[in-house]
């Protein structure tokens, strides 16, 4: 019993050590920062991103939140969504616009106005954050469309100013980005309080946001940066697939692709290769654009060039239906993408390039495809009409002849020597072949007699 009772003790002890060592271990792990790196269009995808991240740092034992920003704008509702985010967060949030030559403009000009601190690097600029309004443009004289743009105009620049108010940053610059579009640079930012201060990196950044204080809930808390670690966060394959895609000339060029593989396999049935290769293209490029404001005329134009490639094959036109396709595809590919936003549009020298592509390969395959149906085929009999052999016996009129290696009876009109060439005019009924002297002489032919042909 005694020694029952020392044993008991000893673990009781071990356990008891152990689970001091492991506390241990967790008060000496360092404090850390979740860091994003947003370089590029803020779309859907990249919303998803950060508020994950974002989330996923509030749950754990993060200080703080940073996003280093470099972007020429984006979506209105992704900026709407991380902004959601940001305001929602438990733990600050820093958006530093970075590194030197980075941008914050747009939807990026806000989305900094929204943190808790908001630093930028020399040489940056913030800023230019006037709406564009998809699909909103001149609808006549009676001025619907312009009053539907200072409708929207006007939600952004209250927006701004909630953003600007909430934060305590300048309120009449909040409203200039989004009315005249002015951009400021990073030390004029600092001198109209739009932003909280300038950082040439990421630890000057940190030495400066020591001490600092921030609002939640009415409570001010106070933010210690010394001695934390910088965690960076990753988009995983997934995303980063889906983010490449959603750029407007890969998600185009997706859909190019997907519509010659699949005409190709139209037009050559049975390949199947060009076939799954478009399919998956075109997958691919719808997913794309999703996160895009496309314009559906400018797809149905698209739909439209490829109903008349197809056409193309089944009727005769003399490639006017190709030329109204080509036509169609480059009009349609024009408007495909519904934004004046330069970062949201197909690039023009992809669009041309794309178009003469499609067109050439889609013209090659049109010409193959009509040699192909203007061509006879023959099996058979019917199929050795033109053939050349050796007159294995003279005929005159019958007689045999050795062909594609085998012997034939055959006639001819004219008398023909034995081992002259012979051409095959005719196949009869009755198995035996009509044939003539090739003019240019006895067949140079090397082919070996059979020991039992009869003479």
């Amino acid at each position: 019993m005694l020694s029952r009772a020392y044993i008991s003790i000893l673990i009781i002890i071990l356990l008891f050590s152990s689970g001091l060592l492991f506390g241990a271990e967790e008060m000496s792990a360092p404090a850390e920062i979740r860091v994003v790196r947003v370089a590029g269009v803020i779309n859907p995808v990249l919303a998803d991103f950060i508020s994950a991240e974002l989330a996923a740092a509030n749950a754990g034992n993060a200080r703080a939140f940073l996003i280093e920003l470099d972007t020429p704008g984006g979506l209105d509702t992704s900026m709407r969504s991380i902004i959601q985010q940001m305001l929602g967060s438990r733990i600050p949030v820093i958006v530093y616009v970075y590194p030197s030559g980075a941008r914050a403009a747009s939807a990026g000009a806000l989305i900094t106005l929204a943190a808790d601190f908001a630093a930028m690097a020399p040489g940056t600029n913030i800023g230019a954050a006037h709406p564009v309004s998809i699909g909103v443009g001149s609808q006549g004289d009676n001025g619907q469309g312009e009053t539907m743009v200072e409708k929207v105009v006007n939600d952004a620049v209250a927006y701004a100013r909630s953003l600007a108010d909430q934060r305590d940053r300048n309120r009449d610059w909040a409203e200039q980005i989004v009315r005249e579009s002015v951009s400021t640079p990073a030390e004029e930012a600092l001198d109209l309080k739009v932003i909280d201060l300038i950082a040439a990196n990421e630890t000057a950044l940190l030495e400066e946001l020591d001490g600092r204080t921030y609002l939640r809930n009415g409570v001010t808390h106070k933010l210690e940066t010394r001695d934390v670690v910088l965690s960076y966060a990753e988009m995983t394959w997934r995303q980063e697939l889906f983010y490449i895609i959603s750029n407007p000339n890969i998600a185009y060029m997706l859909l190019m692709l997907g519509i010659l593989g699949i005409f190709f396999e139209i037009s050559q049935p049975g390949v199947i290769l060009p076939g799954a290769i478009g399919a998956l293209a075109l997958l691919l490029a719808f997913l794309g654009f999703q996160t895009l404001p496309v314009n559906y005329i400018g797809g149905l134009l698209i739909l439209l060039a490829i109903v008349m490639f197809i056409l193309e094959i089944k009727v005769v036109s003399y490639g006017m239906l190709t030329i109204a396709g080509l036509v169609a595809m480059t009009f349609g590919s024009l408007i495909l993408v519904d934004s004046p936003a330069p970062y949201l549009q197909i690039s023009r020298a992809v669009i041309a390039a794309t178009v003469a592509v499609c067109g050439g390969f889609i013209s090659l395959v049109l010409i193959f495809v009509v040699r192909a149906q203007k061509s006879h085929y023959f099996s058979g009999l019917e199929g050795m009409v033109g053939e050349r052999g050796r007159a294995v016996t003279a005929l005159d009129p019958g007689g045999r002849v050795y062909v594609h290696g085998e012997y034939w009876d055959a006639h001819a009109e004219k008398p023909i020597d034995e081992g002259s060439e012979i051409e095959i005019v005719r196949a009869e009924d009755n198995l035996k072949l009509l044939v003539r002297a090739v003019e240019s002489g006895p067949a140079a032919l090397s082919i070996k007699e059979n020991e039992n042909d009869p003479d």
